[in-house]
């Protein structure tokens, strides 16, 4: 009963539109003004800000040939050994003399370059195409050095040709002497399988390891030179390492990719 009669002058009572109307309080506004000036900056920075990303990969260092594995045509017994490892070796040059049922043998490079691994010693039985030897595809001495990088499949679509790349070398402390610097020459249209990784680099334990998580897509790096370090490249620091790098040395490579506007990653 006693509701009802509340409710009753409430309802015979004026609209009291009188009363003054309270407005937000000065802390309310405040926060207001500071919300609206956050968005305004997050709306701007979106349309007209840039956002680079990079993209890790792993490699090695090599020449732009590649290697290849030597095997032997004959089977037999080793009787000299007629190179040295890092000797560079014109075609066609001797390296093993093997001495078979029908005379001593002659194992000669098919292509050019330097020998990398010396498999076969004197004395060892070596069987019809087995390996002997490693070699470098390399003209000369002073041929420069490329980074080849191996991607998963579906990363290479994101490289640009051109970007830059900072290489972490397994042999050079990146805290004293930083990375080597370099650029994408080129990115491979397809994956390679084992077999083609193994033909490009001469070593299958390579070739199994970048192909540990299904055949990738190959990045090619040319290196910065510089006339001013002592290995004859550009580093992120001033002088780099005091010593000349060597192939089939393994990197760590960090691509810069292309930068992007915010707003573009809400766009369809």
């Amino acid at each position: 009963m006693q509701f009802r009669q509340k409710a009753l002058s409430k309802l015979q009572s004026p609209e009291e539109l009188d009363l003054p109307v309270r407005f937000a309080r000065p802390q309310g506004r405040l926060v207001l003004a500071v919300t609206v000036i956050v968005m305004a900056a997050a709306t701007f920075w979106a349309c007209t800000g840039s956002v680079s990303s990079k993209l890790s990969a792993r490699g090695i260092l090599t020449h732009a040939d590649g290697s290849y594995r030597l095997q032997s045509p004959f089977a037999g017994q080793v009787t000299a050994v007629l190179a040295e490892e890092g000797r560079p070796l014109p075609p066609g040059a001797p390296l093993l003399q093997v001495s078979t049922d029908q005379g001593a043998r002659t194992v000669r490079v098919v292509a050019g370059g330097r020998v990398t691994t010396l498999v076969a010693k004197i004395g060892s039985v070596l069987t019809t195409g087995a390996d002997v030897a490693t070699v470098e595809r390399v003209k000369g001495t002073d041929d420069p050095l490329v980074a080849m990088l191996y991607l998963p499949g579906g990363s290479g679509a994101a490289i640009p040709v051109g970007a830059a790349v900072d290489l972490s070398v397994q042999t050079v402390p990146r805290q004293q002497f930083g990375v080597l610097r370099g650029r994408v020459k080129a990115v491979g249209r397809a994956p390679q399988s084992r077999a083609q990784l193994d033909g490009f680099l001469g070593d299958d334990r390579l070739a199994a390891q970048f192909a540990r998580e299904g055949d990738p897509v190959a990045v090619l790096v040319q290196l910065e030179r510089s006339a001013a370090t002592r290995s004859g490249y550009r580093w992120s620091s001033a002088d780099g390492p005091p010593y000349p790098l060597d192939s089939t040395t393994p990197v760590t490579a960090a691509v810069h990719l292309a930068a992007q506007r915010p707003l573009d990653w809400l766009l369809p």
